[in-house]
C-alpha cells in the first residue's frame, strides 16, 4: 500500500495529524516548515532566554552563598534548608519547561521543525540530570543552540553545539586543561578527552570511521582552552590552559606557538565538510525518519547534497524527501516514546487555538502531590506564579495535576525517554526493537485508556480512526475498532494500533 503524500508527510515526517489542521500536501510545503519553524518563538524556556540567563546566574549565586557559609559552619538546619529550597525551585523551572517542550511539539503545526529539533537535540545530546544548573541549561541550549541553526549549515549548528555552556559541562570539557600549559602545570590538572572523543565519535565523522586514539587526544587538545566562565556562565577561551603548540587530527594540523579560539573553529569547520561526516549523519537522519536499514542511493543522494553545498541541511533533507525511498515501507519505524505521546494528545487535541489537550495541560503543568507549587520564590527570575486553593477546589486541582502529568512527562518517564535526560552522550536508542517491546506496548496501552477517557468525549471511534490515521489505517484495525464495545474502547484502540506505534 502506498499513502498518499500529506499522510506520510504527517506520520513519517510529522507528530501526526491535529484535528482541523492541514497536512503538508507537498515536498515544499514541508521544506517550507523550516523558516516558518526557525521564525517561531519556542515556548521554553520558561521567560524566554534572556531571563533564563538571569535565573542562572541567580542560581549560581546562590549556591556560592551556600559553599561559602558551609566552610565556617558544619552542620546549619538552616543551611540545609536553604540548599533544599533552591534545589526544589531548579527542579520546579525544570519541570516547568519539560511540559513547555512537550507543548511546543503538541501545538506547532511545523511537525517536521519538531522533529528535527528533536532529532538534532539528541545527536548534540546532554542532561539536565548531570548537575542542578543544567536544570536550568539544558532548556535553553535547545532553545538558543540548536533550534535556530537545523535549516542551515551544518558547520554552524557544529559550533553552536559545542561552544555551549550545556555540552561543556556535560562532558566536562570546563576540567580540561592542557598538561603543558601555564594554567595546566599550575594546577596539577590535565586532558579530559571526553569532549574531543564525543566530538569524532558521535557529533561528526562517526564510530569506525577510521580515526585513531592520536586523533582524539589531538582533537581534545585543541579544544583545550574552551572553557566555562563561571562567573558569566557562558563560554570563554583561556589560552593560559590551552596546550601550546600545533596538533594534528586527521592529517591536519592546527594551533601553533600561540593558541586562539580560531584553532577548534578551524577544526570544527573541517570536520562538518569531512566526507565521513556526511555519510554518519545522512545515514542517521535516514535511520530516524525512514527505515533502520536505510535504502542505500537515498543515503548517497544525501551524501552527495552535503558534500555539493558544504553541508546545507536545508540541501540535504531535499534529497532525502525527494528520493522514492522516503515514501515507501511504511510502518518501518517504531515511534519513539516522546512521539508517540504527542502523536496521540495532538489526534485528541480538538477546538480552536490551543484545543481540548493544550488548555488541559496549560491549566494543570504545576504542582504537587501535596498541592500546588507557590514558585516564585524570591531569588529565581523567571518563576511561576501559582495559586493554592483549599478543599473541594483543591481536591479537584490534585487529581487535575496528576492526570496531566501522567500523561505526559510521567507517561515519558515510564516508558524510557525522560526529557532532555538521555542515558549518554549517544542519546536514546533509535532501533525498532528498543521500542516495541512487552512492556513498551502495555505502558502505551495504558496511556490511550488513560487519554481516550480524558480526552475523548463524544467523538466516534470509527471517525477518530480515519482522521488519525486516514489512509494509513488498515482493513483489520478497522474491522476491530467497529466491532468497540463503547466510544472509549474504540479510541484506545486506535490510539493502541501497530499502525499509530509506527511510522
Amino acid at each position: 500500500m502506498s499513502l498518499s503524500f500529506p499522510t506520510m508527510a504527517a506520520i513519517r515526517f510529522g507528530y501526526g495529524f491535529r484535528p482541523g489542521e492541514a497536512a503538508p500536501r507537498s515536498k515544499d510545503e514541508l521544506i517550507g516548515q523550516l523558516s516558518k519553524g526557525a521564525s517561531a518563538t519556542p515556548d521554553f524556556p520558561l521567560g524566554g532566554p534572556d531571563m533564563r540567563h538571569r535565573a542562572i546566574l541567580s542560581l549560581q549565586a546562590q549556591l556560592k552563598q551556600i559553599r561559602e557559609d558551609a566552610k565556617t559552619v558544619t552542620d546549619d538546619p538552616t543551611r540545609r534548608e536553604m540548599r533544599k529550597a533552591v534545589q526544589r525551585q531548579a527542579q520546579q523551572q525544570f519541570q516547568h519547561d519539560v511540559n513547555l517542550r512537550l507543548m511546543q511539539a503538541v501545538l506547532s503545526p511545523y511537525g517536521f521543525y519538531e522533529r528535527l529539533s528533536t532529532f538534532w537535540t539528541d545527536h548534540f545530546s546532554t542532561s539536565a540530570s548531570k548537575s542542578l544548573p543544567m536544570r536550568l541549561i539544558v532548556p535553553l541550549y535547545e532553545a538558543e543552540a540548536i533550534r535556530p541553526f537545523i535549516s542551515g549549515r551544518f558547520g554552524d549548528l557544529l559550533r553552536s553545539a559545542i561552544a555551549h555552556p550545556a555540552m561543556l559541562i556535560y562532558l566536562d570539557q570546563a576540567d580540561s586543561l592542557g598538561p603543558e600549559s601555564a594554567g595546566g602545570i599550575k594546577r596539577n590538572k590535565g586532558l579530559n578527552e571526553n569532549l574531543g572523543r564525543e566530538l569524532l565519535e558521535l557529533h561528526t565523522l562517526g564510530a569506525g570511521s577510521a580515526y585513531t586514539q592520536a586523533d582524539v587526544t589531538a582533537a581534545a587538545m585543541v579544544l583545550t582552552g574552551l572553557t566555562i566562565d563561571r562567573k558569566e556562565m557562558d563560554i570563554a577561551f583561556r589560552p593560559n590552559i590551552s596546550e601550546p603548540g600545533a596538533h594534528e587530527v586527521l592529517g591536519v594540523s592546527y594551533g601553533g606557538r600561540r593558541r586562539s579560539r580560531d584553532d577548534y573553529l578551524d577544526m570544527l569547520d573541517d570536520l562538518s565538510v569531512h566526507p565521513k561526516t556526511a555519510a554518519h549523519i545522512s545515514r542517521k537522519l535516514a535511520i530516524h525518519f525512514v527505515s533502520d536499514q536505510p535504502d542505500e542511493r537515498m543515503v548517497s543522494d544525501m551524501e552527495a547534497a552535503w558534500k555539493k553545498t558544504d553541508g546545507d541541511l536545508t540541501a540535504v533533507y531535499t534529497a532525502m524527501l525527494d528520493h522514492p525511498a522516503a515514501r515507501q515501507n511504511e510502518g518501518a519505524k517504531a515511534r519513539q516514546p516522546f512521539d508517540y505521546v504527542v502523536a496521540g494528545l495532538r489526534a485528541l487535541n480538538a477546538g480552536p487555538v490551543n484545543g481540548v489537550v493544550g488548555s488541559f495541560l496549560a491549566a494543570n503543568q504545576q504542582g504537587t502531590d501535596e498541592g500546588d507549587i507557590a514558585a516564585n520564590t524570591p531569588g529565581l527570575a523567571g518563576s511561576p506564579v501559582t495559586t493554592d486553593p483549599a478543599g473541594e477546589a483543591r481536591e479537584k486541582r490534585l487529581k487535575s495535576f496528576r492526570t496531566a502529568r501522567a500523561l505526559g512527562q510521567g507517561a515519558l518517564r515510564r516508558m524510557g525517554q525522560p526529557t532532555w535526560q538521555p542515558p549518554s552522550p549517544a542519546g536514546f536508542e533509535e532501533g525498532f526493537s528498543a521500542w516495541i517491546t512487552g512492556g513498551q506496548i502495555a505502558e502505551r496501552l495504558a496511556w490511550a485508556r488513560r487519554a481516550a477517557a480524558q480526552f475523548g468525549g463524544d467523538d466516534d471511534p470509527r471517525e477518530f480512526l480515519r482522521s488519525t490515521l486516514a489512509d494509513a489505517a488498515r482493513d483489520e484495525t478497522m474491522r476491530v475498532v467497529s466491532q468497540a464495545p463503547n466510544k472509549i474502547s474504540g479510541l484506545t484502540l486506535v490510539l493502541a494500533s501497530p499502525e499509530f506505534n509506527r511510522r
